[in-house]
């Protein structure tokens, strides 16, 4: 791979500016403003990230989260940039390559999460499991849809991921001008698939991060095809999106403890415990000098007289944290570049580097103390009711909208729930296909509907259409 082509700023539409309109952005700085700009990131201010519906103003939604994460590639890139130009050897990346692998990384921490569904990656959970009980009881003309649809079809829903969503959102969804979404460069849109297969190529134990979980839709793979061969990554991963990777995982599993915390989930003494007996024999040097840092905390915020001495220490070790895994993506990223480069390398940024036991530990206390805590799987159970109401009701009408066949009354209100917007894209792209396709298409539209609702949306459709008050 080639950084030329890897940082293509070219978009599915092309289109010229003025050139007397003076306008001196770059391509992904325009990027930044679309994103910034669009009712789609808006929405992620009411998205859950781990604690559905909360009222708390310090607990992070996919909004704070997702401008994390930027932040956290931009830093990123900076670093990863300064050391291929100074000790790779790489004579292709181009000074000026820097700022625009910073900008590109910084609109793609801000897209990353954009497509998720309504209450965190439980909503990915749900939709999958609605799926893979109803698809094979669905029938069109008296056939189960499990018979007509192909394989690739039904696993696209099988399968469905958020990242995925969000490829289809920024390229067709979010209309505007036309049916290309925000038409942004290829670049971006590059990096933002982390996952380049389809879901009939998912294979987890294969080693390979890249068919980890499925990256487009069959619906999309148009799209799909034009940026790998634009970008030049023709199946591989883009370098950017490791990058990406690693900005997220520092970001969550990092906030994920923080928030934890401040709900109450866990204390400041159940943390270093658990620190303290993660893996035993696996801890060196580097996982007990991060650790002694969490005791240090404790002890000068005590020494200087601190109201909550157990919250300024574990937010200031955090911030430690964070700046250590920076470090650690930072030298893995330029360890392996030459496999990066050549599209070899299979695993993320932190494998067998120093920080990865407690990127690990960090991971296993979250989802101890947080994810399956009860508040939380009360609150999951009560989204799962949501899910299930308003994919049966959806589902049931969009199987019958747009194929000639009689709608119910019914069925043609809960259709005019479904937004304008989505409803325009599905005649534009179902336009000329068979019919078969058209209802892949159609059972998309419901899919679609329901990852753009924000939480609180979703959950007052629910009561509103079930008449509860």
């Amino acid at each position: 791979m080639e950084w030329k082509n890897l940082l293509c700023p070219e978009r599915i539409r092309n289109y010229k500016g003025n050139p007397g309109s003076g306008d001196l952005r770059t391509e992904f700085e325009k990027d930044y403003h679309r994103i910034i700009g669009s009712a789609s990131f808006r929405r992620l201010q009411d998205k859950t990230q781990v604690f559905p519906l909360d009222r708390s103003d310090f607990i992070r939604t996919r909004l704070t989260h997702s401008l994390e994460v930027s932040s956290f590639a931009k830093s990123l890139g900076q670093n990863i940039s300064e050391e291929i130009l100074r000790n790779t050897g790489d004579e292709s990346f181009l000074p000026p390559y820097k700022a625009d692998v910073c900008d590109i990384l910084q609109c793609a921490g801000l897209l990353h999460d954009i497509g998720n569904p309504p209450f965190g990656h439980f909503g990915e959970t749900a939709i999958r499991d609605w799926f893979r009980k109803n698809l094979p009881q669905l029938l069109w003309k008296g056939k189960p849809l499990t018979e007509l649809l192909t394989p690739q079809m039904q696993g696209d829903f099988y399968h469905f991921e958020g990242n995925t969503q969000a490829l289809r959102l920024v390229t067709k969804l979010h209309y505007l001008v036309d049916a290309h979404g925000m038409n942004l460069t290829k670049a971006l849109l590059g990096t933002i698939i982390k996952y380049p297969a389809a879901s009939t190529e998912i294979d987890r134990k294969s080693g390979d991060i890249r068919t980890k979980k499925m990256g487009y839709f069959y619906a999309d793979k148009e799209v799909f095809q034009e940026i790998q061969e634009s970008t030049g990554t023709f199946g591989k991963r883009h370098p950017l999106a490791f990058i990406l990777e690693a900005a997220d995982d520092i970001a969550y599993k990092t906030a994920d403890i923080e928030d934890a915390f401040k709900k109450g989930c866990i204390t400041y003494e159940q943390l270093l415990q658990e620190l303290k007996d993660y893996e035993p024999g696996k801890q060196d040097d580097a996982y007990r000098k991060i650790l002694n840092l969490l005791e240090y905390r404790y002890q000068r915020a005590l020494e200087k007289g601190m109201d909550h001495p157990q919250a300024n220490a574990v937010q200031n070790w955090t911030i430690q944290v964070q700046g250590r895994m920076i470090r650690s993506a930072t030298e893995g990223f330029v360890k392996h570049y030459a496999e990066l480069m050549a599209g070899e390398y299979k695993k993320d940024l932190f494998a067998d580097m120093p920080g990865t036991l407690l990127m690990d530990a960090l991971g296993d206390i979250a989802y101890k103390y947080a994810f399956i805590s009860a508040p939380i799987l009360k609150l999951e159970i009560g989204a799962g009711a949501i899910f299930d109401f308003l994919l049966n009701r959806l589902t049931d009408a969009a199987i019958v909208y747009d194929s000639g066949a009689p709608m119910t009354a019914v069925q043609e209100k809960l259709m005019s729930i479904i937004s304008d917007n989505y409803k325009a894209v599905y005649h534009i792209y179902a336009n000329g296909k068979d019919e078969l396709e058209r209802l892949y298409l159609r059972l998309l539209l419901v899919t679609d509907e329901v990852c753009g609702m924000t939480d609180s949306y979703a959950k007052e459709l629910y009561q509103e259409l079930s008449g509860i008050r």
